[in-house]
C-alpha cells in the first residue's frame, strides 16, 4: 500500500489537534482545579468564525480582525481553549482586588487566565512537536466565545493549526491596512 501524505494530511491534522487537546487537557492547573473547556472547530465551523470575526472588526474597528478573519480559512483545524470563571479563594491580589470576596463578578479570576496560558503553552509544545503550523489567536477565541462554542467559558483563545509547506499564519499580508 502507498499513502501519499497529500492524501492524509487532513486526517493526520485532526489527530494532531486530538494530541494538542489532550496535553492542554493535563496541563498544571492553579490549585489542582480544572476548569478549562477544550474542543477543536472545523469545516463550517471554521466559516462561521471566520464570519464573526468579520462583523466584530466593524463593531469594534479593528481592522486586524478582518485579516484573522481571511487567515483562519487556510487551517484544517482550529483548537479552542477557554475556562469557566471561579474563585480559587487564595486572596492573592493578582486580579488586583486584595480578596476574592472583593473583586467584582466581571472581573477574571488570574489563576483561570493562567490556567488557560498554561494549556496554551502545552498544546502549542505539542503542535510543535508533530512539526505543525499554529498561531495563537485572541481574535478568533474571541469570536468563538461570542459564538458560545464552549458554553460560557471566558478567556476563550484560539489556535488554528495547518500542515503546509510554510506556516500560513506568520508572515501574513494583511489585506487592508491596518
Amino acid at each position: 500500500m502507498i499513502q501519499n501524505e497529500r492524501v492524509i494530511r487532513h486526517e493526520y491534522v485532526l489527530q494532531a489537534v486530538r494530541q494538542m487537546m489532550t496535553a492542554a487537557r493535563t496541563a498544571p492547573k492553579g490549585k489542582g482545579i480544572d476548569i478549562i473547556e477544550v474542543a477543536m472547530v472545523t469545516d463550517e465551523d471554521i466559516k462561521r468564525l471566520s464570519e464573526e470575526l468579520v462583523i466584530m472588526s466593524g463593531e469594534m474597528s479593528l481592522k486586524f480582525f478582518l485579516r484573522d478573519a481571511d487567515n483562519i480559512l487556510q487551517a484544517e483545524a482550529i483548537m479552542i481553549v477557554g475556562t469557566h470563571q471561579q474563585v480559587h479563594g487564595l486572596n492573592c491580589a493578582h486580579c488586583g482586588f486584595p480578596t476574592c470576596v472583593e473583586k467584582p463578578e466581571a472581573v477574571p479570576c488570574a489563576i483561570n487566565s493562567v490556567d488557560v496560558g498554561i494549556a496554551i503553552g502545552s498544546a502549542c509544545a505539542t503542535a510543535a512537536d508533530l512539526r505543525l503550523d499554529t498561531r495563537v489567536m485572541f481574535s478568533a477565541g474571541l469570536a468563538a466565545q461570542r459564538l458560545g462554542m464552549l458554553g460560557d467559558c471566558k478567556c476563550v483563545m484560539a489556535i488554528p493549526v495547518s500542515a503546509s509547506s510554510k506556516n500560513p499564519f506568520f508572515d501574513r499580508k494583511p489585506k487592508i491596512d491596518l
